[in-house]
């Protein structure tokens, strides 16, 4: 037990907000490393779902910058510092309190993973980031980090706004001394490899484990409606959901909406106004959403591009879809568009220009319900022997042993 390797992961959200985290903290544990997780309270669902989660796992989760239940004085003193380094960046344009500034608990972060003693340091989100390198280089250990996002392009493509000049600041500054990087998606490993000259990100999707599902036993819909199924953290504005309700509403097609994920009641009320037949579903356990979404037909891909990041991202959502044997319709995107180019039997790309497009996508499956169950089998098949943590989590352990024997 003393040889053990001890991996230490570091997060400003929480793991169960954060599946990739959750991911290479379980593919760690299995491979017979020591494994700490290091996080932040972040909203209440997200803590309770971390209570059903963490009770399963293998590795030590230690949350760090207190809560407003229970270290509410930690808490108020973090929420504090923030806004002030928040306010002085913002006022100065000096980023002397960046560190502080670019997550609630950074600083705490900082300090905690200062103090284990680690062979490797492993950031995921921006607001983790000094906290690895700066713990690495105390104790002369390697550290890599993890861009889920292309971060500094991730609220808007602004470059004179706050939020670009702050995390390009902290990626600046910290991404040249990481050991490894890896990013969810081919475009986002080019685009900071354009940035990052010497760094050469690896590609780890946002897979699953493979589902307990099979091919042969996805059912044929030829008589109700098709049910659609879109899921995220957060139901809310700037995610095409408008946009698909003005889709539908061009088809006089009756389609089921299912969408799941916490949504607040003025919100819910604007698309049930938008289009009736819609289902809200609380935020489930991580481990269920891919067996709760097999019960549908076809999973929505929505992202409007908004941002660079937004273009360039390749969401859990799609491989989620795969899992769960559903035929995809996602939105022309240069990542997804990318990935349906690839593989075309498991869904249709609309124009996010031309809500047309959309509706029509949704009317051929409607219409073709064949088609749409052969594009389910495709999908899940595709997960099965590519798409899956089991293939990516090799890539990923195959990163971390390379990192220390380097």
């Amino acid at each position: 037990m003393q040889n053990k390797k001890h991996v230490v992961l570091v997060s400003s959200g929480q793991p169960s907000l954060n599946p990739r985290l959750v991911k290479e903290a379980d593919s760690l544990a299995q491979a017979g490393f020591k494994v700490t997780v290091l996080y932040a309270y972040w909203n209440a669902w997200g803590t309770q779902l971390d209570k059903e989660l963490l009770k399963t796992k293998q590795w030590q989760a230690v949350r760090t910058g207190g809560d407003p239940e229970t270290k509410t004085f930690t808490y108020l003193l973090t929420r504090i510092l923030f806004k002030i380094s928040n306010w002085f960046t913002r006022l100065t344009g000096s980023m002397l309190m960046a560190e502080v500034a670019i997550a609630r608990n950074s600083l705490f972060l900082i300090k905690k993973t200062k103090t284990i003693r680690a062979d490797l340091y492993i950031g995921h989100y921006p607001g983790a980031l000094a906290a690895v390198v700066k713990a690495a280089k105390k104790h002369h250990k390697p550290c890599g980090f993890d861009a889920e996002d292309f971060h500094r392009k991730e609220v808007n493509d602004n470059e004179n706004s706050y939020d670009y000049k702050l995390k390009s600041y902290i990626e600046n500054k910290y991404i040249p001394q990481v050991n490894y990087l890896s990013a969810s998606s081919v475009q986002i490993g080019i685009a900071y490899h354009t940035i990052f000259k010497k760094t050469q990100p690896v590609v780890l999707n946002n897979v699953f484990p493979k589902s307990t599902l099979n091919v042969t036993n996805l059912v044929l819909n030829d008589e109700q409606p098709v049910k659609l199924f879109w899921f995220s953290q957060v139901i809310g504005p700037n995610r095409g959901l408008e946009y698909l309700c003005k889709a539908l509403n061009l088809t006089a097609i009756s389609f089921e909406v299912h969408l799941l994920g916490y949504c607040d009641s003025d919100y819910k009320t604007k698309l049930q106004a938008a289009y009736s037949n819609i289902t809200f579903h609380p935020p489930t356990h991580p481990d269920n959403i891919i067996e709760f979404a097999s019960q549908f037909d076809i999973g929505l891909a929505l992202e409007i591009g908004f941002s660079v990041n937004n273009n360039l991202a390749l969401s859990n959502k799609i491989f989620t879809y795969m899992q769960a044997g559903l035929a995809i319709i996602a939105s022309n995107t240069e990542a997804q568009e990318y990935l349906l180019k690839q593989h075309p039997a498991i869904g249709k790309v609309y124009d996010n220009s031309d809500i047309e497009t959309l509706a029509s996508a949704l009317v051929y499956y409607h219409q073709n319900r064949n088609e749409l169950l052969l594009a389910r089998q495709a999908a899940l098949q595709l997960a099965h022997q590519e798409y899956n943590w089991e293939n990516e989590s090799q890539k990923f352990l195959a990163i971390v042993k390379k990192t220390l024997a380097d």
